[in-house]
Protein backbone atom coordinates (compact mmCIF):
# COMPACT_ATOMS: atom_id res chain seq x y z
CA UNK A 1 0.00 0.00 0.00
CA UNK A 2 1.24 3.12 -1.47
CA UNK A 3 1.67 6.11 1.54
CA UNK A 4 -0.36 9.35 0.69
CA UNK A 5 1.90 12.70 0.07
CA UNK A 6 1.99 15.25 2.07
CA UNK A 7 -1.84 17.09 1.49
CA UNK A 8 -3.34 14.24 -0.19
CA UNK A 9 -6.49 11.86 0.51
CA UNK A 10 -7.67 8.83 -0.82
CA UNK A 11 -10.89 7.70 -1.67
CA UNK A 12 -10.36 6.47 1.31
CA UNK A 13 -10.50 9.26 3.28
CA UNK A 14 -12.82 11.11 1.72
CA UNK A 15 -16.05 7.63 2.32
CA UNK A 16 -14.61 8.09 5.81
CA UNK A 17 -15.42 11.78 6.13
CA UNK A 18 -18.42 11.21 4.55
CA UNK A 19 -19.06 8.40 7.32
CA UNK A 20 -18.25 10.88 9.77
CA UNK A 21 -20.08 14.01 8.80
CA UNK A 22 -23.13 12.03 7.38
CA UNK A 23 -23.31 10.62 10.87
CA UNK A 24 -23.40 13.67 12.94
CA UNK A 25 -24.95 15.61 9.92
CA UNK A 26 -28.16 13.23 10.76
CA UNK A 27 -27.80 14.14 14.58
CA UNK A 28 -27.83 17.83 14.03
CA UNK A 29 -30.77 17.66 11.87
CA UNK A 30 -32.02 15.14 14.62
CA UNK A 31 -31.19 17.70 17.74
CA UNK A 32 -33.07 20.47 15.67
CA UNK A 33 -36.54 18.67 15.88
CA UNK A 34 -36.22 19.53 19.76
CA UNK A 35 -38.00 22.74 19.98
CA UNK A 36 -38.68 23.14 15.83
CA UNK A 37 -42.18 24.58 14.46
CA UNK A 38 -44.09 21.65 12.95
CA UNK A 39 -43.60 23.47 9.51
CA UNK A 40 -40.25 22.81 9.99
CA UNK A 41 -39.91 19.01 11.24
CA UNK A 42 -40.01 17.72 7.74
CA UNK A 43 -37.47 19.65 6.41
CA UNK A 44 -35.53 18.44 9.81
CA UNK A 45 -36.46 14.64 8.77
CA UNK A 46 -35.78 15.19 5.05
CA UNK A 47 -31.72 15.89 6.09
CA UNK A 48 -31.74 13.28 8.26
CA UNK A 49 -32.50 10.85 5.60
CA UNK A 50 -30.59 12.29 3.61
CA UNK A 51 -26.86 12.39 5.48
CA UNK A 52 -27.79 8.84 6.49
CA UNK A 53 -27.91 8.05 2.78
CA UNK A 54 -24.69 10.11 2.89
CA UNK A 55 -22.97 8.02 5.83
CA UNK A 56 -23.54 5.16 4.30
CA UNK A 57 -22.65 5.80 0.70
CA UNK A 58 -19.15 6.78 2.57
CA UNK A 59 -18.96 3.15 4.31
CA UNK A 60 -19.50 1.85 0.27
CA UNK A 61 -16.48 4.41 -0.72
CA UNK A 62 -14.38 3.15 2.19
CA UNK A 63 -14.91 -0.42 1.31
CA UNK A 64 -14.40 -0.01 -2.87
CA UNK A 65 -10.86 1.73 -1.49
CA UNK A 66 -10.48 -0.17 1.07
CA UNK A 67 -6.64 -1.25 -0.79
CA UNK A 68 -5.35 2.77 -0.48
CA UNK A 69 -3.62 3.85 2.09
CA UNK A 70 -5.82 6.44 5.09
CA UNK A 71 -4.90 9.29 7.26
CA UNK A 72 -5.89 7.44 10.35
CA UNK A 73 -3.64 4.36 9.69
CA UNK A 74 -0.64 6.45 10.49
CA UNK A 75 0.18 6.33 13.87
CA UNK A 76 1.04 10.05 15.00
CA UNK A 77 -2.20 11.52 13.21
CA UNK A 78 -4.48 8.79 14.67
CA UNK A 79 -3.09 10.07 18.01
CA UNK A 80 -3.46 14.01 17.02
CA UNK A 81 -7.03 12.99 15.76
CA UNK A 82 -7.50 11.48 19.19
CA UNK A 83 -6.64 14.66 21.02
CA UNK A 84 -8.00 16.54 19.29
CA UNK A 85 -11.97 15.03 19.23
CA UNK A 86 -11.27 14.33 22.98
CA UNK A 87 -10.64 17.63 23.97
CA UNK A 88 -13.98 18.26 21.72
CA UNK A 89 -15.67 16.25 23.47
CA UNK A 90 -14.65 17.28 26.65
CA UNK A 91 -14.66 20.99 26.10
CA UNK A 92 -18.54 20.20 24.99
CA UNK A 93 -19.98 18.14 28.22
CA UNK A 94 -18.00 20.53 30.73
CA UNK A 95 -19.67 23.95 28.44
CA UNK A 96 -22.96 22.02 28.57
CA UNK A 97 -23.18 21.33 32.13
CA UNK A 98 -22.08 24.73 32.82
CA UNK A 99 -24.86 26.05 30.79
CA UNK A 100 -27.34 23.75 32.74
CA UNK A 101 -26.19 24.50 36.38
CA UNK A 102 -26.71 28.21 34.98
CA UNK A 103 -29.79 27.66 34.22
CA UNK A 104 -30.08 28.32 30.46
CA UNK A 105 -29.32 25.03 29.20
CA UNK A 106 -31.69 26.37 25.26
CA UNK A 107 -27.96 27.81 24.62
CA UNK A 108 -26.40 24.37 25.04
CA UNK A 109 -27.22 23.36 21.33
CA UNK A 110 -25.17 27.01 19.91
CA UNK A 111 -22.22 26.24 22.35
CA UNK A 112 -21.57 22.29 21.16
CA UNK A 113 -22.01 23.66 17.58
CA UNK A 114 -19.53 26.53 18.12
CA UNK A 115 -17.18 23.56 19.88
CA UNK A 116 -17.62 21.55 16.64
CA UNK A 117 -16.71 24.53 14.17
CA UNK A 118 -13.62 25.24 16.06
CA UNK A 119 -12.50 21.73 16.28
CA UNK A 120 -12.12 21.88 12.28
CA UNK A 121 -9.28 24.28 12.69
CA UNK A 122 -6.63 21.78 13.89
CA UNK A 123 -7.98 18.57 12.17
CA UNK A 124 -7.15 20.26 8.85
CA UNK A 125 -3.39 19.43 8.78
CA UNK A 126 -4.21 16.21 10.27
CA UNK A 127 -6.44 14.99 7.63
CA UNK A 128 -5.12 17.00 4.95
CA UNK A 129 -7.69 18.20 4.36
CA UNK A 130 -7.97 22.81 4.55
CA UNK A 131 -11.48 22.89 3.08
CA UNK A 132 -12.17 21.95 7.31
CA UNK A 133 -11.36 25.82 8.29
CA UNK A 134 -13.47 27.35 6.38
CA UNK A 135 -16.50 24.40 7.31
CA UNK A 136 -15.00 25.21 10.47
CA UNK A 137 -15.88 28.86 9.96
CA UNK A 138 -19.20 28.39 8.75
CA UNK A 139 -20.28 26.25 11.66
CA UNK A 140 -19.52 29.12 14.16
CA UNK A 141 -21.35 31.21 12.04
CA UNK A 142 -24.47 29.54 12.63
CA UNK A 143 -23.75 28.92 15.96
CA UNK A 144 -23.50 32.64 16.86
CA UNK A 145 -26.73 33.29 14.41
CA UNK A 146 -28.36 30.57 16.57
CA UNK A 147 -27.67 32.85 20.01
CA UNK A 148 -28.36 35.85 17.92
CA UNK A 149 -31.78 34.67 17.08
CA UNK A 150 -32.79 33.57 20.63
CA UNK A 151 -32.01 36.35 22.06
CA UNK A 152 -33.98 38.78 19.73
CA UNK A 153 -37.06 35.91 18.58
CA UNK A 154 -38.36 32.82 19.60
CA UNK A 155 -36.51 30.62 17.59
CA UNK A 156 -34.63 28.35 19.62
CA UNK A 157 -30.71 27.44 18.83
CA UNK A 158 -31.42 23.62 18.40
CA UNK A 159 -33.82 24.58 15.56
CA UNK A 160 -30.99 27.18 14.21
CA UNK A 161 -28.28 24.64 14.70
CA UNK A 162 -30.12 21.69 13.37
CA UNK A 163 -30.82 23.07 9.93
CA UNK A 164 -27.80 25.27 9.82
CA UNK A 165 -24.89 22.59 11.25
CA UNK A 166 -26.82 19.57 9.86
CA UNK A 167 -26.70 21.67 6.62
CA UNK A 168 -23.03 22.12 6.35
CA UNK A 169 -21.82 18.65 7.59
CA UNK A 170 -24.61 16.98 5.07
CA UNK A 171 -23.20 19.30 2.75
CA UNK A 172 -19.79 18.70 3.19
CA UNK A 173 -20.23 14.88 3.43
CA UNK A 174 -21.66 14.79 -0.35
CA UNK A 175 -19.18 16.92 -1.81
CA UNK A 176 -16.39 14.32 -0.25
CA UNK A 177 -18.68 11.24 -1.93
CA UNK A 178 -18.74 13.29 -5.49
CA UNK A 179 -15.28 14.08 -5.68
CA UNK A 180 -14.65 10.74 -4.36
CA UNK A 181 -16.76 9.04 -7.07
CA UNK A 182 -16.24 11.23 -9.88
CA UNK A 183 -12.04 11.18 -9.42
CA UNK A 184 -10.06 9.09 -11.94
CA UNK A 185 -7.64 6.12 -10.76
CA UNK A 186 -4.18 6.94 -10.61
CA UNK A 187 -1.44 5.83 -13.36
CA UNK A 188 0.30 3.00 -12.45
Amino acid sequence: MAALRAGEQSGRDAGSTALFLGFFGAAWFGWGQAAAPAAVRPWLTAGSVLAAVAAATGIAVMVRNRAQPARMHDRAAGRRYGIIVGAEFGVAAVGAALLAIAGIPAYIPALVCAVVGIHFVPLAPVLADPLLIPLGAATCAVAILAVVLRLTSDVYPSTVTGVGAGALLTGYALGKLIVALTRRPAAA
